[in-house]
């Protein structure tokens, strides 16, 4: 793929807390440019469920606003958009198709339709299915293939994960977009988009669980044997944190969240005990004396109970510590707390690392971006791209050349992958300018030599 020679493709993560819009491109190395870059404070949002549409639209435009500010040549029109919310519910289903012609080869149309077939399942009254994912394919007597493409057989069938939601907070989300004068191009579930982001091919193979910390919710991904096995959206997540800290120590929520950031840990006993945090009172009243201790008790105890939601669910599908050699992935803006990997591994018994968007990220991108908090936005990107790439969806061909602006970037060493002749010259040029200035040195040298003899 030659750079400028693939679609612009916009993530936008409309969260709890945040809403970030990102617009970016896969350069010749198959790696993400990103070319914009807004976010705004989310204010109608809660729990990841849009619920305030005015306030919801001001944000979105907001962000869109700032992302056109990192990059004015940008044109966003269209957008992949990450959902979430306890609404999102996930179940199973088994669909097969009877082929005409036995001795064809099977053809990507046919598993297409095997695909649609599965929007028809039955789901209750006020949901809508959001994504139809095929887990492993079965062509008559063969079982578990990944891509029956090119097989011959009589019947060729799948066994499904299907993703619904509601049918008014899908409504509230899409109404928000066009009223912001966008299209949406695809609705993912936020667990998948973040999965994407910052899993590998081998994190799959070898089992692992997603945990997408955010601040309304924390939404999980289970992966076994290459393989989506559940889903679940978790209703906690660290804005339930930040309340509870508030009520807790009796502070204000801008307080609680600035301690949080600060001070907060998610082991009470890694906290200093003889350790405060010092509180301005309010209009005349004395200050208030917190104790590092006790903010990191209640921050634990929220995060156990979340942990704890992941403990079931990986036993409802018969994944426990010992399955999962991948462990846990913990990504998410949630993810940042200290001494959580720790907690993590106390509680789930699974081994645990952070989550970092940047495996999929071209180097040299400001650290800002490479944020855990960002994963759901880049993961949506690579979603797209997905798309493009198996022509599942329509896009225009008509590329714009838009490049990489400065404020995104900082300057590095040149990276291996992009090496080229030139740099070699330049290394050549560097090199007799070394020798050039030692061999001034040495009749420099002699010179001197020279003068003190003739003295």
């Amino acid at each position: 793929m030659n750079h400028n020679d693939a679609p612009i493709i916009v993530g936008l993560d409309i969260g709890t807390t945040k809403i970030a819009a990102i617009a970016g491109r896969k350069n010749e190395y198959g790696k993400l440019e990103i070319l914009g870059f807004g976010l705004a404070k989310s204010n109608g949002v809660q729990h990841g469920q849009v619920l305030n549409i005015d306030q919801t639209i001001k944000a979105i435009q907001e962000a869109l606003d700032n992302c056109y500010k990192s990059n004015p040549d940008l044109e966003i029109s269209e957008v992949y958009v990450g959902i979430a919310g306890h609404h999102i519910k996930s179940l199973q289903t088994r669909g097969d198709i009877v082929r005409q012609d036995a001795d064809i080869e099977i053809k990507r149309e046919e598993i297409e339709q095997l695909i649609i077939n599965q929007r028809k399942t039955f789901i209750p009254a006020g949901d809508q299915i959001i994504d139809v994912i095929p887990q492993d394919f079965h062509v008559d007597n063969i079982q578990n293939i990944k891509d029956p493409v090119g097989y011959n057989g009589v019947k060729v069938g799948a066994n499904f994960h299907i993703i619904t939601g509601d049918r008014n907070a899908i409504r509230n989300i899409n109404r928000s977009v066009d009223r912001s004068g966008l299209k949406t191009k695809d609705l993912v579930l936020q667990p998948l988009a973040s999965a994407s982001a910052v899993m590998s091919e081998i994190d799959m193979e070898a089992g692992v669980a997603i945990l997408d910390i955010g601040g309304g919710t924390s939404d999980l991904a289970v992966f076994y044997e290459g393989i989506l096995k559940h889903t679940a959206v978790i209703p906690f997540g660290g804005e339930n944190i930040t309340n509870d800290i508030r009520m807790g120590l009796g502070v204000l929520k801008s307080q609680a969240e600035a301690m949080k950031v600060q001070f907060g840990s998610a082991l009470s006993d890694e906290a200093k005990t003889n350790a405060y945090i010092t509180i301005p009172g309010l209009k005349g009243m004395p200050a208030k004396e917190i104790s590092v201790k006790n903010l990191a008790a209640i921050i634990q105890a929220r995060m156990s109970e979340i942990l704890d939601f992941v403990t079931y669910h990986l036993k409802q599908v018969g994944l426990d510590s010992r399955m999962l050699n991948g462990g846990i992935i913990l990504t998410g803006g949630g993810s940042q707390l200290k001494h959580l990997i720790q907690l993590t591994e106390y509680t789930t018994g699974l081994n645990a690392r952070i989550g970092l968007p940047n495996e999929h990220l071209a180097p040299n991108h400001i650290e800002e971006l490479k944020k855990p908090m960002y994963s759901t936005c880049i993961g949506l990107i690579l979603k797209g791209y997905s798309d493009y790439d198996h022509k599942y969806k329509e896009f225009n061909e008509k590329f714009r050349r838009v490049e990489v602006p400065k404020t995104l970037t900082v300057e590095k060493a040149v990276s291996a992958e992009t090496v080229t002749a030139p740099v070699s010259v330049d290394v050549a040029a560097r090199k007799s300018k070394f020798w050039d200035k030692f061999k001034n040195n040495l009749i420099d040298l002699f010179k001197e030599e020279e003068d003190q003899v003739i003295k």
